[in-house]
């Protein structure tokens, strides 16, 4: 059997307060920083964070529910988003959507049962001189079609076993 180990996240956010202080300015990097150590932002953090900033919880919530580059849910490791701006509409973003769905074998909005990948959309990158454009975590890519997205997908899957 397996267990779980319990995070403290009152020590967790508390270290990160440290580091970033008290004030309310600090929200969002603090919630950077926790996204980015943990992957996501739980519940549980969440309440730690409104805590030790003395804003409300709906404050924390809100601000997570803002950005789509924060989440409560945990996600995989190689997060693909791909921009569903109108340059990207335009120039072929279905079918590039279509070839992700069938390369990772999941939807928009999950994650792999193995934890390797997930898939969402995402407002505009900055990319749009070279649509359709995505983001693998902080890596981009622009130009693409659905063989060259079967091929980024095929090397962050011998990334992933790599691991």
């Amino acid at each position: 059997m397996t267990t779980r180990t319990r995070i403290d996240w009152n020590n967790v956010v508390q270290d990160v307060v440290d580091m970033r202080g008290e004030d309310h300015t600090a929200l969002i990097p603090i919630l950077q920083d926790i996204q980015r150590s943990h992957g996501h932002v739980p519940r549980e953090a969440q309440n730690a964070i409104a805590i030790a900033l003395d804003v409300s919880q709906a404050r924390v919530a809100e601000v997570i529910s803002f950005y789509s580059f924060l989440t409560e849910e945990p996600q995989g490791q190689y997060i693909f988003r791909l921009c569903q701006t109108i340059s990207c509409e335009m120039d072929g973003k279905d079918e590039v959507a279509s070839a992700l769905e069938r390369a990772l074998g999941i939807a928009f909005g999950e994650t792999s049962e193995d934890g390797l990948f997930s898939l969402e959309y995402t407002n505009c990158i900055g990319m749009c001189d070279q649509p359709p454009a995505m983001l693998v975590n902080d890596d981009a890519f622009g130009g693409l079609t659905p063989q060259s997205v079967q091929d980024i997908v095929a090397d962050y899957r011998r990334k992933g076993e790599e691991r």
